[in-house]
């Protein structure tokens, strides 16, 4: 917010397959037969960034513990193939028109605390996700065109999803993760969208906690660890071709560390078993370790592109300074503010040359989507300056910045998350060049949730000028974010007043429909082509650079992806498969 692009039209020959009860993860996901296997033990990771919440429904943020513990959902992607395939369903069929998918849930299936999972736990959670007061990240997703997707109770095993319009992402919409209603459903009839934000803080006992997926918490101490434990209810239905329970782990550690120099000194000194480094010089330190025997590790430089984003968003909603806020909403600043940035040094010096510049909201890796006729608007300070001229920003003050004819300093406040030090070096590079053309940026880098508030407020005036920050996720059927494009999507970060404010915002918000709407790959891809042509003329965020994908992982770890699906895509492991070979 993932390798072969289907359209629904291709998923109609799965719609009679029919699995048993038990979910058997295929041994072709694996290098290991299921014979290699030793079970227990501890898989040991790390992040930079501490939780916000337990909650799923308030989650907004890549790797949160919700994700983290939760199982797929009704229907899952193959790696191997890249087709949707019955995950919690056990089958699914398409109706001929194409709006309705019947789902039949797998039976056996139960939540930790012993409890059955059926409809009842999709059909809560549904409602509470398009519960507008919540703030479900999820929400946008379930809307096609402002017309709601539906869930309906067939019986305690049935399901049917009907759409009001074609849906390339059908699927997708359809794998979000159940909740209990058990747990749920009571506190949001009693108190509706405020008692659902109220739960499962971080100061939740983790017994309170129940899942479906692999993991339980069984601590977390801020700023220090979370710690999850193996499921046993998941392993009753999720099995290896031999019949073995999954996941093969007892524990999964996540220690939570200062910074990425930090992650890799753990990875260096065997505290921690998996990391992707994005710099050469994080690489080479790792690949001198292994060449001179002081760590037994594998590492895959280039394994693939990014399959992320790394972006500077400026904020729109800022009525208590006008000043700013009609700088900020002007597609010539920001084309000279791209204009200055330095996406080739960020490469270069960031990461080391193991990067790939971007210019679209599309992924690098997602080589298919990306229209190759994109206005970028590349590293030039001779036409950056140009363009602020055009703005009223000829002169310079004492200090050498740039003023309008009223003496207002061209000055901003530009912030990341504290600790990822690649974003912290992207932005010195750009206040290093904007100083060179006159403009002042002050740069912070601040606490990870700080940031994530600030970009998820909403309203006239919100508390921020502009922000580095990136996004991962998506869909591979329709790679534009029903939370991102819309303009009344939760993540519509540059805008957060509720409406279109440009005019080609409102273009983009159509064309994301009529794309989504589209089950033709090629007329699909067509309008994801336009609608990039449009985001270029709009810059509603300036795109930078990222890393290439370069997993490493500790020898003592068994069960990783075969080397034809380790990519950004499909990461370099199913957890589930991972087991400790000593």
């Amino acid at each position: 917010m993932k390798k072969a692009l289907v359209v629904l039209a291709g998923l109609l020959a799965l719609a009679s397959v029919a699995n048993a009860q038990t979910f058997v993860w295929p041994q072709k996901w694996t290098v290991a037969k299921p014979s290699e296997v030793r079970r227990g033990g501890t898989l040991r990771a790390s992040v930079i960034s501490d939780y916000r919440t337990f909650n799923p429904f308030i989650t907004a943020e890549a790797g949160n513990v919700p994700s983290i513990i939760s199982p797929y959902g009704l229907v899952r992607r193959d790696p191997s193939t890249g087709d949707w395939i019955p995950y919690m369903a056990e089958s699914f069929t398409v109706s001929a028109n194409k709006l309705e998918i019947t789902f039949k849930i797998r039976r056996g299936m139960k939540w930790s605390d012993g409890r059955p999972i059926t409809a009842d736990d999709w059909i809560t959670t549904w409602r509470i996700h398009t519960d507008k007061a919540v703030g479900s990240n999820s929400y946008d997703s379930f809307f096609i065109d402002g017309k709601p997707i539906t869930l309906r109770k067939i019986d305690d095993y049935t399901l049917r999803f009907s759409y009001p319009k074609p849906d390339a992402t059908a699927f997708a919409v359809a794998a979000f993760v159940p909740w209990p209603a058990h747990v749920f459903g009571p506190v949001y009839q009693r108190e509706g969208a405020e008692g659902i934000k109220k739960m499962w803080t971080l100061n939740e006992n983790p017994d309170n906690i129940v899942s479906a997926g692999p993991w339980l918490i069984e601590s977390y101490r801020p700023g220090e660890r979370l710690v999850l434990k193996r499921n046993p209810a998941f392993g009753e239905w999720n099995k290896d071709e031999a019949g073995n329970p999954l996941p093969y782990l007892d524990r999964y550690e996540i220690k939570i560390v200062k910074d990425t120099n930090a992650q890799l000194a753990e990875f260096l000194a065997g505290n921690i078993d998996v990391l992707a480094p994005s710099t050469v010089d994080h690489i080479s330190q790792i690949r001198q370790a292994i060449q001179q025997g002081r760590l037994d590790a594998t590492i895959k430089v280039n394994a693939s592109p990014v399959a992320s984003s790394q972006f500077m968003v400026f904020n729109w909603n800022k009525s208590s300074d006008p000043f700013k806020q009609n700088l900020f909403r002007s597609d010539k600043f920001r084309r000279a503010m791209s204009h200055i940035v330095n996406r080739q040094a960020v490469v270069d010096i960031v990461y080391g040359g193991l990067g790939t510049p971007m210019y679209t909201s599309v992924y690098p890796v997602l080589t298919q989507w990306i229209n190759p006729r994109v206005p970028k608007y590349e590293y030039n300070l001779q036409e950056a300056a140009k363009l602020l001229a055009e703005l009223g920003f000829r002169k310079k003050d004492r200090e050498g910045f740039l003023v309008d004819d009223r003496g207002r300093r061209l000055e901003f406040n530009l912030a990341t998350n504290a600790g990822n030090v690649q974003r912290e070096q992207m932005a010195k590079l750009i206040v290093d060049e904007a100083k060179k053309v006159g403009v002042k940026i002050n740069f912070s880098a601040i606490d990870f949730n700080t940031l994530v508030g600030q970009l998820l407020s909403s309203g006239a005036d919100r508390p921020f000028d502009a922000i580095i920050i990136g996004l991962s996720g998506g869909d591979l059927d329709w790679p534009f974010g029903s939370n991102v494009v819309p303009c009344k999507g939760n993540l519509h970060m540059w805008n957060k007043s509720g409406q279109c404010l440009d005019p080609r915002e409102t273009q983009l918000d159509a064309l994301y429909s009529r794309g989504r709407m589209e089950l033709d790959f090629q007329k699909r891809r067509e309008i994801g082509f336009q609608m990039q042509q449009i985001e270029a003329q709009l810059l509603p965020v300036i795109y930078i650079a990222g890393p290439n994908y370069h997993p490493a992982w500790n020898n003592r770890l068994g069960g990783e992806h075969p080397e034809a699906l380790i990519s950004a895509i499909w990461g370099q492991r199913q957890l589930e498969l991972t087991f400790i070979k000593r």
